[in-house]
């Protein structure tokens, strides 16, 4: 009855990000399963036109397959892949960034499913909707101009976002290593950069997604604060925490830290995979 980790990505991001940290955590005799969500990995659409030599008129209006997929979607999918993990004993569910978001929801609809809900500097909106957020002090270091210098298309015409993560503009790259992986060396950033997806759905949900008190906050939940984090703040993370918090006091977060970026801690996994293995612990001798 050892818990079975499922581990859920981030914006653009697909079960390949995970890779690192499964051999990791397998190496320490713990078992994991990494999703793909709906419009991810295989199923993720990479047109010609986003192939070398680029046709940018093309990437700006080739349809992708992620248009029209919603959170809902997301939900369902991930509750999916909880009910056969749950078939061979406890579950620890562990979402990164944008992941949380299909986290938080799918712990409001399945709190029986989860034994333990981790987030890794992830969106758990309590207060607010997500995009909401953006605008908060919280959130005031993160530069959403320079972001969007690798948008192709227009968003409510593809029905999507996209990025043009093959681009070559060096402020572009630039903005992307500064704000995902400062801390990793050139050859890391693109090698972790062209893992990346360039589509992405449009929903994150309602206020009806956010953390309920009566199916989430019934579940026990740990976040990790990625203390060099610049997509995803320090005091986001510690805001978040904080409205967590005050929504079931009586079942406040486990807090940990890792030192590091956005990234850092899938490409150098060995510290995220010994807290991971010192929460997976209770639940492994419970069962045994």
């Amino acid at each position: 009855m050892q818990p079975t980790f499922v581990l859920v990505h981030g914006a653009f991001a697909n079960s390949f990000s995970f890779a690192p940290l499964q051999a990791e955590l397998g190496l320490l005799g713990h078992r994991s399963v990494a999703v793909d969500l709906p419009g991810h990995g295989f199923a993720a659409t990479y047109t010609r036109a986003y192939q070398a030599p680029q046709d940018p008129a093309g990437l700006a209006t080739a349809p992708g397959g992620i248009k029209g997929v919603t959170l809902a979607d997301n939900v369902a999918h991930l509750i999916g892949i909880l009910e056969r993990a749950k078939r061979n004993g406890p579950v620890i569910l562990v979402s990164h960034s944008r992941g949380g978001i299909t986290a938080t929801a799918a712990a409001n609809a399945r709190p029986d499913l989860i034994d333990r809900i981790v987030y890794v500097s992830a969106w758990c909106p309590v207060l607010l909707d997500v995009g909401d957020y953006y605008a908060e002090p919280e959130m005031a270091s993160v530069d959403a101009a320079s972001m969007a210098l690798a948008m192709a298309g227009n968003p409510a015409e593809l029905g999507l976002l996209r990025v043009n993560f093959r681009t070559a503009d060096p402020d572009a790259l630039a903005a992307f290593k500064a704000a995902f992986l400062a801390d990793g060396t050139d050859e890391e950033f693109l090698t972790f950069l062209n893992t990346f997806q360039p589509d992405e759905n449009l929903d994150v949900g309602t206020s009806a997604d956010r953390a309920q008190a009566e199916t989430w906050g019934r579940i026990p939940k740990t976040y990790v604060r990625l203390t060099d984090d610049t997509s995803l703040p320090l005091a986001l993370q510690d805001r978040l925490i904080r409205e967590g918090d005050a929504l079931t006091p009586d079942n406040p977060y486990d807090v940990r830290d890792l030192e590091g970026s956005h990234l850092k801690w899938l490409i150098d996994p060995a510290p995220a995979a010994r807290v991971l293995g010192e929460l997976a612990a209770p639940l492994a001798a419970a069962g045994s």
